[in-house]
């Protein structure tokens, strides 16, 4: 008997992202994924050995790698569908849980148990407040790549997501945002060192 959990995780370079928008370029949630892990590894770095901070670096990282993987199931709900009041919150919330326990069972039992941990994050833990930090600066960046673009559209969203950065107060948010978006906004012959 085979099972299927690897299988069902490689379909996520078939659930888009920003549905409600029109975009330059569509964003799946495996590129996402691989994008929130660089920064949450970034922002625990950072947290580390900037600001001496205690944080478990591989468990950040694990969290951002299987954040979006129930969306295998669910697909993307779009942002403000999702936040729009708490019932929709709590609703989408339950049905993301059920799909993730659905991809849960798909693996060996010997194996559910660790990767069960990394799927459902402890959302009382620092690591965990990263990984979503993470995942709003992927949100923030794709902004910048679709303004960049002169796709308008993204305008409101870059400064809501921005306001949110801020307001969370995390220094090694506060750091990243001082010393590697404005990259983001450079053309390949504009980075430094590219000749």
């Amino acid at each position: 008997m085979g099972y299927d959990f690897y299988a069902f995780l490689d379909r996520m370079k078939y659930i888009k992202r920003w549905q409600l928008m029109r975009s330059v370029r569509d964003e799946n949630i495996m590129e996402h994924s691989q994008q929130v892990t660089f920064f949450a590894h970034a922002l625990a770095v950072i947290t580390n050995n900037v600001f001496h901070g205690n944080v478990d670096v591989e468990r950040a990282v694990l969290y951002a790698v299987y954040h979006e993987c129930s969306e295998v199931m669910t697909g993307d709900m779009p942002t403000p569908i999702k936040y729009f009041n708490n019932s929709i919150r709590g609703a989408y919330k339950s049905i993301e849980e059920r799909a993730g326990e659905k991809l849960l069972s798909t693996l060996p039992e010997e194996l559910r148990g660790e990767i069960s941990s990394s799927l459902r994050p402890d959302e009382n833990s620092a690591e965990y407040t990263i990984m979503k930090a993470a995942d709003r600066l992927a949100a923030y960046v794709k902004c910048l790549e679709e303004l960049r673009c002169g796709n308008t559209e993204f305008e409101k969203a870059k400064k809501s997501i921005e306001k949110d950065l801020l307001s969370r107060k995390m220094p090694a948010v506060e750091y990243f945002m001082k010393n590697f978006i404005q990259s983001f906004s450079l053309t390949l012959d504009e980075l430094d060192g590219i000749d």
